[in-house]
């Protein structure tokens, strides 16, 4: 049975068995071989991203890529989005250094996220892991001035989400 999870700018999820399927869908603004384009390098790269931070990170693992239907079919993490719970886990200050520290790895790699918020990681219910999801906005990078973005952009997310006074 599919189920529909989110529908965002790009994309719809889609959890189906234990797999999540992210299917890029077409934009009927944009002419079609210029979005057919787009939407199949977008899944490449994303797909790339993610297999090169699987080797790094806690983020799911890739099962299959597919250029004609432009998804990437992955691993379902089963957990809490941190964006929802972190504020209320006793141990968030432990998730808050993983974070820290996770992100550094990315970064010692040479990978940007694009889009580092707690909405796009999950504490993993199988084992208590924070997984980084989403690196639909990601690239590599040496750039000290693209990491810096990174940070602060969830040090922002932080900071409107979770900044106790």
């Amino acid at each position: 049975m599919e189920n529909i999870v989110a529908t965002g700018a790009e994309a719809v999820l889609i959890h189906k068995d234990s797999k999540l399927i992210k299917r890029r869908i077409k934009k009927s603004y944009r002419l079609p071989i210029i979005d057919e384009k787009l939407r199949k390098t977008r899944t490449k790269k994303e797909s790339k991203l993610l297999e090169k931070a699987s080797n790094l990170i806690p983020v799911p693992k890739i099962i299959k890529v597919s250029d004609e239907s432009k998804e990437i079919e992955m691993e379902f993490i089963e957990g809490k989005k941190l964006s929802t719970h972190l504020d209320n886990l006793p141990n968030a200050i432990e998730i808050c250094k993983t974070i820290g520290n996770q992100i550094a790895i990315l970064h010692d790699n040479n990978i940007i996220h694009g889009d580092l918020t707690t909405s796009n990681m999950i504490l993993s219910n199988k084992d208590n892991k924070v997984y980084f999801i989403d690196f639909g906005l990601g690239f590599e990078s040496k750039k000290i001035e693209d990491k810096a973005v990174d940070l602060h952009l969830i040090k922002q997310a932080l900071e409107a989400k979770h900044y106790l006074n």
